[in-house]
């Protein structure tokens, strides 16, 4: 089980009151909603493997260079070194390090890749995994990675929470979006996000994007369409695609996520016992993670000796 830590802690943190903090007024919704999250995905589940992926870097250099609107209108300023702070909210920002301390603690493995995303992570352990997987996420994006030769699924948390989230394989995606799962990241790049920063095409949307896969195959299929005056596909499409091909030549080496990110060696058995039981203790009381604490540790049957 891949989990795209961001994504849920991000989730935890809009989704669990704000009220809950610790005695010294340390926000803590997202920490122990992060807990609550592994807790229910690992009962629900029972992973044999477990790898909190992390972003090293939520806007990787690579990207930018190719499309500099990527995550542009996220970024909050950029230090003296030349690194950009995302906009995250105070009260969330101040949780991450005790969410990946706590992560530490108990014994879960972070993995993250220089100059990539959490998304590039999941799709290098996927692509190397040799067992069935379960990208755990709320980002489309990670649609891409479907494939039921592999048994590679995607537990959807966006519609329904973590809780009753979506199983989504081929014949799931396809029902949703009419389109292959190998065929989502040409369909993406089509449409585009704005939430990225990623134009699209102008004027194609979700539907459009749909049928012009549909109709011919893939990207490459689609632009050499448009640009042969003997195709049936509308002259405004056609146009609309002519005029994006600068985009389009750049766009689907962005959308892509990366298999070869440089994730190094790792251990992703699921923990048989916390791995700094000290650490997690003065976490728990600093915290007061309380009940949080005392599922998670449940689901991961780390043994009453170690609990809170």
């Amino acid at each position: 089980m891949l989990l795209d830590t961001a994504s849920l802690y991000f989730r935890a943190f809009f989704g669990v009151p704000d009220t809950m903090k610790a005695a010294d007024g340390t926000p803590t919704n997202a920490i122990r909603g992060l807990l609550d999250f592994i807790a229910r995905l690992v009962e629900n589940h029972r992973p044999t493997h477990l790898v909190a992926c992390w972003d090293d870097n939520w806007r990787p250099s690579w990207r930018v260079a190719l499309i500099p609107s990527y995550k542009a209108q996220r970024v909050e300023f950029v230090t003296s070194g030349g690194d950009q702070v995302e906009d995250v909210p105070d009260r969330l920002e101040v949780q991450v390090p005790y969410i990946r301390a706590a992560l530490e603690a108990l014994g879960i493995a972070i993995v993250g890749a220089a100059d990539h995303e959490a998304d590039d992570v999941i799709g290098t352990l996927s692509h190397r995994s040799k067992m069935p997987v379960d990208v755990v996420t709320g980002d489309r994006d990670l649609f891409q990675l479907i494939d039921d030769s592999r048994d590679i699924r995607i537990v959807y948390t966006a519609a329904k929470g973590v809780g009753r989230a979506d199983v989504l394989d081929e014949k799931a995606l396809l029902a949703k979006y009419e389109i292959p799962a190998s065929r989502y990241a040409d369909y993406a790049t089509l449409r585009g996000d704005a939430s990225d920063g990623l134009p699209g095409v102008k004027g194609i949307g979700e539907k459009t994007a749909a049928s012009l896969i549909t109709t011919y195959g893939d990207l490459d299929a689609i632009r050499a369409a448009a640009a042969d005056p003997g195709t049936p596909m509308s002259p405004a499409v056609k146009r609309k695609i002519l005029e994006a091909s600068d985009y389009l030549d750049v766009a689907p080496k962005v959308v892509a996520v990366a298999t070869d990110a440089p994730v190094g060696t790792f251990d992703a058995t699921l923990p048989t016992e916390v791995a700094d039981p000290e650490r997690w203790l003065d976490l728990v009381e600093l915290l007061e993670l309380g009940g949080s604490a005392q599922r998670v540790m449940a689901a991961l049957d780390l043994g009453p000796k170690n609990q809170a």
